[in-house]
């Protein structure tokens, strides 16, 4: 694809905790059906969203098993979108900060997800078209 975009998300919020990191997937899914390479750079409780050890749960209170449950897991949500680029004729590479893994004891991260650096940020925002930080309060 001639002129095809590159487009490098920054993010760092941890799962379920707010609405960011659902508008940060929602955002990297439009760029990636439409073909665009996509960065996405998770740090600080972002580098738990792909974190491989995430199981569904029962719900006791509802009185259901975990798969009537159907708890939405976002290590399945990352993994759909780097399959998603692939499909569409783009890439997502996503890079977990190192630092904030080991701080978090998260190193177990699904097959496409890769540690990096800090500087991977800037590597990353330098070769793209466009750079969107989706920080915290």
């Amino acid at each position: 694809m001639a002129g095809k975009k590159t487009l490098t998300f920054a993010i760092m919020d941890p799962p379920y905790e707010s609405g960011r990191s659902t508008t940060a997937f929602r955002l990297i899914d439009i760029a990636v059906k439409r073909g665009y390479d996509v960065n996405v750079f998770a740090y600080e409780g972002a580098v738990c969203l792909p974190f491989a050890k995430q199981q569904a749960h029962p719900n006791a209170v509802h009185g259901r098993e975990a798969e009537e449950e159907n708890h939405p897991l976002p290590k399945d949500w990352v993994a759909a979108l780097i399959k998603s680029a692939a499909t569409n004729g783009g890439k997502l590479d996503w890079v977990n900060c190192g630092l904030c893994v080991d701080e978090r004891g998260v190193a177990e991260a699904i097959e496409g997800v890769r540690r990096g650096t800090p500087a991977d940020l800037w590597k990353l925002a330098e070769g793209s078209d466009n750079t969107l930080v989706i920080g915290t309060r």
